[in-house]
């Protein structure tokens, strides 16, 4: 969407013309296009500055992009009339659909809002300067001083020395033994994802503005740690893992090693556990009378014993390439639990925590929650099973002890106490107070089992975006004595849901960072609006972990989508992936399906539009902004709702914006 935001006049000085990199030459001069700069206004700590691109080329631009660089102190705030990227100091601004085509002697301008007052550097219009004149040909210098300058079990960093360059250098390119690995701003690199004890070599090139290359340093080599060494320290990223995965989705835990997912991830997610209707424990089936896993008495296990722990991954499926064999006979563990051993093996940072309840298996929460023997009943029960492993037989699977050594704690998942979830489900006023009690029991529990063991486990929880909810279920400041992590709703703002019982009748952002200024509905929603609940309570920042959702949500009979903008009238939710999830659909497939994507850059939302279906959701630029937001606020990092949707796009626009 496109907005124009006008910074009001406040202390206004004369305006201030200078042709972007090299001030003395007037651009009616040129026989080139370019591109000059203009303080329309300015005040104190900032200014409005116009762009103007002028074609004095002997040929029509078909579309544009003009570069610079701000100097420390000064950055950009609201823009229009344009489509921005950052990496650093270094600015992209690329035209819109509707200002791209500009003929011989014609003008286009955008402009944006600086904060700060200095003004742009090393200006490039579609790589060459934007005074105009003869090309840039000259390459920067070559790198020098490439050192290793730190390693663990999967990583090696690097640093360099600047290089050098006529106009200016606006990045670097990292090899490993010959192959582009990365790109970055900075004189520093951290390759990731790769294998533990092995040798590495790595060279760099300088690159500028012209995309004119230096050739490459001198090479360096590097060794990575042992397992068990951890990655360098930073924010976290948090990745939920859907069981259900491995059926139709098709989607494997060796996946994440594969795309270099869990060589990023900090905390994995396994989603979900089930509470038991009656014994309000933890709970799995036990053994049945049937060998035939599609035998209809299955499924009323802890969410699914058969995917967790039964089901044989062939050595296509398998994160080390050795398959589990067949259904029958007794065994070693196999299904997914077996995977995730094999994934901590390979990547020993990882932790791996039990997600309990979700959408679907909250409905006993109330129940469980409601006493102290209750209370405690549950989570030894949780305890017994997930953490020191003894899980029930299946199919001769299972057994005491079976599955221990594979997570690190909890992820509580109750949506929501105090308030209505999924249809059925018990809540009451009392479980605000009791929700505080059973993470304290968590907590207690696993502190105790802990101080035995010499280990500390971890306890986090899913925790509410609405104001409302967060009031009825939530004693913020009080659990945030026991949870190590708040992974806060970031998502699911506005949605038709798969039955149409949500807001079918109009499209809207589904998780944007910043309040929409023309949200029509009474009740406002943003990333802004959920970080607030939080910091108002007092919670750590450093607590508080972002949810991103890796999925977008769509609505259809929708007729103009591409030229209105978001908030317009719909029929219905859209065909999902699959049938019971109309509405919701993975960013993977989003990303084959509209190839034109709108960007709302005041609410920072992502939209696209097509064949009568308007969806929202998440694209790389969002999930930079996002990064960016989390860093500034000092928030402990982000999570990601669910890894199966992504093509490794959204995972590395994520790593790279909290590095």
């Amino acid at each position: 969407m496109y907005r124009k935001r006008w910074q009001p006049a406040l202390a206004l000085c004369a305006s201030l013309t200078v042709v972007l990199g090299l001030a003395t030459t007037p651009a009616h001069a040129a026989t080139t296009p370019t591109a000059t700069f203009t303080k329309s206004s300015s005040w104190d700590g900032g200014f409005t500055g116009l762009v103007t691109i002028t074609n004095g080329g002997a040929t029509a631009l078909n579309g544009w992009k003009v570069e610079f660089d701000l100097p420390a102190g000064t950055s950009v705030g609201a823009y229009w009339d344009s489509l921005l990227t950052r990496t650093g100091d270094r600015y992209s601004f690329t035209n819109r659909d509707y200002n791209g085509a500009v003929g011989v002697g014609a003008s286009v301008s955008f402009g944006f809002n600086g904060i700060g007052n200095g003004s742009p550097l090393n200006c490039r219009l579609g790589g060459q300067p934007c005074e105009g004149g003869a090309p840039d040909t000259e390459a920067p210098s070559v790198p020098s001083g490439l050192t290793v300058s730190g390693t663990s079990a999967n990583t090696i960093s690097l640093r360099w020395n600047a290089s050098t360059d006529n106009v200016g250098v606006t990045g670097y390119e990292v090899f490993r033994g010959g192959t582009s690995v990365g790109s970055t701003p900075d004189t520093t690199f951290t390759a990731s994802g790769l294998t533990p004890e092995t040798d590495y070599t790595f060279t760099v090139r300088a690159k500028d503005g012209a995309g004119n290359a230096s050739a490459q340093s001198t090479s360096v080599s590097g060794r990575t740690g042992k397992p068990g060494t951890e990655p360098p320290g930073g924010r976290v990223r948090v990745g939920y893992f859907p069981q259900w995965g491995i059926y139709e989705r098709k989607f494997f835990i060796k996946n994440l090693d594969t795309s270099g997912a869990a060589a990023k991830l900090t905390h994995l997610n396994y989603s979900f556990a089930n509470i038991h209707p009656t014994e309000l424990t933890c709970f799995a089936v036990t053994k049945p009378t049937s060998s035939n896993p599609a035998d209809p008495d299955q499924g009323t296990g802890a969410g699914d014993s058969t995917a967790d722990y039964v089901w044989p991954f062939d050595a296509a499926q398998s994160v080390d390439g050795a398959g589990d064999g067949g259904w029958a006979g007794a065994g070693p563990l196999k299904g997914n639990f077996n995977q995730l051993r094999k994934l901590k093996a390979k990547h020993p940072h990882l932790k791996v925590l039990l997600s309990l309840g979700g959408w679907t298996y909250s409905k006993f929460f109330s129940d469980a929650a409601r006493t102290d023997a209750s209370r405690k009943k549950l989570v030894s029960s949780c305890i017994d099973m997930y953490i020191k492993g003894n899980l029930p037989r299946h199919y001769d699977m299972g057994g005491p002890g079976s599955g221990a050594n594979i997570f690190d704690g909890f992820d509580l998942d109750w949506e929501w106490p105090g308030a209505d979830g999924h249809p059925g489900n018990h809540f009451g006023p009392e479980d605000k107070v009791n929700n505080s009690l059973l993470i304290e029991e968590f907590r207690r529990q696993l502190d105790a089992l802990g101080a035995s063991a010499g280990k500390k486990y971890l306890l986090t929880a899913f925790t509410p975006a609405a104001p409302a909810l967060a009031s009825a279920g939530w004693e913020m400041a009080r659990v945030a004595n026991s949870l190590d992590l708040f992974n806060f709703q970031g998502y699911d703002f506005h949605g038709a849901g798969s039955d149409n019982s949500w807001e079918p009748n109009r499209t809207g952002h589904h998780a944007n960072l910043h309040t929409d200024v023309d949200d029509p509905y009474t009740t406002k929603f943003s990333v802004d609006v959920a970080l607030k609940i939080y910091t108002d309570a007092g919670v750590d920042p450093k607590k508080l972990v972002l949810g991103v959702p890796f999925y977008g949500r769509g609505w259809q009979q929708v007729t103009d989508g591409g030229k209105k903008g978001e908030w317009q009238a719909a029929n219905g939710a859209a065909p999902g992936d699959f049938p019971v999830e109309a509405g919701t659909r993975a960013y993977k497939n989003l990303k084959a399906q509209f190839p034109t994507v709108h960007h709302d850059e005041q609410a920072v939302a992502a939209y696209a539009f097509a064949n009568g279906q308007w969806w929202s959701f998440d694209d790389a630029w969002v999930i930079g902004k996002k990064m960016e937001y989390v860093k500034a606020k000092g928030l402990g990092g982000a999570m990601i709702w669910s890894l199966d949707g992504d093509d490794g796009t959204l995972m590395t626009a994520l790593d790279n914006g909290l590095r």
